[in-house]
């Protein structure tokens, strides 16, 4: 038989975490087992071996769902498929990247041609960007586009691997609580079961959900809104709280994998540099599915999540 490997040790030795093992899970990538005298999950060698091999593509930036085609097809055509796709991707990339460095030489260019303290160099770059501008809006261009509607291009294909992100005000709301666990105390324990056996309980708060996500200090709190009439006698063994809300950033996870969550808020926490915002450390990022729709999971290869980031308004230096 082969040796049995816990889930944190499986977790130590390749650096992820026990919510993205679950999730590969989830996603029908790698099985784990139980024994009758541990409650957590197990991982075999072929499990361990399997999850190599997901974290290579990973690695690589192969989607979840391609790698679930990878896994359910014998043979190697499927995986080499996507790895020449994936060669023709970074190429396109870098064709990109070339034509978006051409274009911002060749605005250098006109730029140190003109006489910034000049009015009329000044006045003319103006008129000149005008016309662009309605040449832009109003002719259908035949052949090559111009500098300026070619950077227009490029830049929006470049965009589109940045989330879309929304600002949104969370109003406050009751929740009942799981208290700070481990993943493994959340999902080895009686929390997720009561639950799921008390949904009459919990009313939506924002995008149709009532369940919200967060870690602290290596462990996690999950938070289910709860409506105006439920007690703590309704909730027991587990404590109701008040969520103070606030302003968040949110943005759509691109894969459901801690992996992926790390890049979204990477991007966010960018994006908000160009905001008059800034991070509100005295609350927690979290996460939550937007719609755990089968439907959706199938056409996806996963399920959505919403991620997001505490915000607040910069400080202003100006007395």
């Amino acid at each position: 038989m082969n040796e049995l490997i816990k889930i944190r040790d499986v977790s130590t030795k390749y650096d992820i975490s026990a919510r993205t093992l679950r999730y590969y899970e989830d996603m029908g990538l790698i099985k784990s087992t139980r024994s009758d005298d541990y409650a957590y999950r197990l991982y075999d060698e072929d499990a361990v071996k399997r999850l190599e091999q997901i974290l290579i593509l990973r690695k690589l930036n192969i989607s979840i769902k391609d790698i679930q085609r990878i896994f359910n097809t014998p043979g190697s055509k499927v995986v080499l498929e996507v790895l020449s796709k994936k060669v023709d991707d970074i190429d396109g990339e870098v064709a990109l990247l070339h034509e978006l460095k051409e274009i911002v030489l060749e605005f250098i260019r006109l730029i140190e041609n003109a006489d910034f303290k000049n009015d009329s160099d000044v006045k003319l770059l103006y008129e000149k960007a005008k016309g662009i501008e309605s040449q832009l809006v109003n002719v259908n261009y035949n052949g090559n586009p111009s500098t300026v509607n070619r950077l227009l291009e490029v830049t929006e294909k470049l965009d589109n691997k940045v989330p879309d992100i929304m600002i949104v005000r969370i109003p406050k709301f009751r929740a009942v609580t799981s208290g700070l666990v481990t993943f493994e105390e959340l999902f080895g324990g009686g929390y997720v079961e009561w639950q799921e056996a008390h949904n009459h309980l919990f009313k939506p708060v924002i995008f149709n959900s009532p369940d919200f996500l967060y870690g602290k200090d290596g462990k996690v709190e999950w938070i289910w809104a709860i409506k105006d009439e439920v007690t703590e006698t309704d909730t027991q063994p587990y404590e109701i709280i008040e969520y103070p809300g606030g302003l968040y950033a949110v943005a759509v996870s691109v894969d459901g994998d801690g992996e992926s969550h790390d890049r979204v808020r990477s991007k966010t926490e960018k994006w908000l540099e160009s905001t008059n915002f800034v991070i509100d450390n005295d609350r927690e990022f979290m996460g939550h599915m937007i719609y755990v729709d089968d439907e959706i999971k199938e056409g996806l290869g996963y399920h959505q999540m919403n991620l997001y980031t505490p915000i607040k308004v910069k400080k202003s230096n100006v007395k």
